[in-house]
């Protein structure tokens, strides 16, 4: 895991890159993702939560965050969302994260298979896709062993 110094380069890095101001809250929730394997949820962000950021502050950074392309949405089955980490090439109002989401049966961690290319899909006569969310259930490794 990165030290501490290179975790906060890191954020402050992030957040200029996407053109959003360092503010502490920002700071602490960016640390949890790139302290985090995978995604997070709301709920999950508030658990973890130490530095007693309230509940809106985090609803709100998180809007922020993936209106910025800095994280994307992920739906789950039971209409929750789980917020992952986009790729650099995520930018305000263009996400490029049409990528399969792998969700562990056993221990609800969601990862991102980014190296996994989203089936072509065949859409009838007159529609028109937004966007695509693959959403794979199964066992992941560490739970497998």
């Amino acid at each position: 895991m990165p030290d501490k110094h290179t975790i906060a380069q890191s954020v402050n890095e992030l957040l200029k890159r996407h053109g959003l101001s360092v503010t502490e809250s920002r700071s602490r929730i960016l640390e949890m993702f790139l302290r985090e394997p995978g995604a997070l949820s709301h709920a999950l962000i508030e658990k973890k939560n130490s530095a007693g950021i309230d509940r809106v502050t985090i609803y709100r950074t998180l809007q922020t965050f993936t209106d910025s392309g800095l994280i994307h949405t992920i739906p789950t089955a039971d209409n929750a969302v789980l917020y992952a980490l986009c790729r650099d090439a995520c930018t305000a109002g263009a996400h490029h994260d049409e990528h399969v989401h792998f969700i562990c049966e056993k221990c609800r961690h969601t990862t991102c298979l980014e190296h996994t290319e989203v089936p072509r899909i065949e859409l009838p006569e007159g529609f028109r896709a937004g966007s695509v969310a693959v959403l794979i259930n199964g066992t992941c490794n560490a739970c497998r062993e």
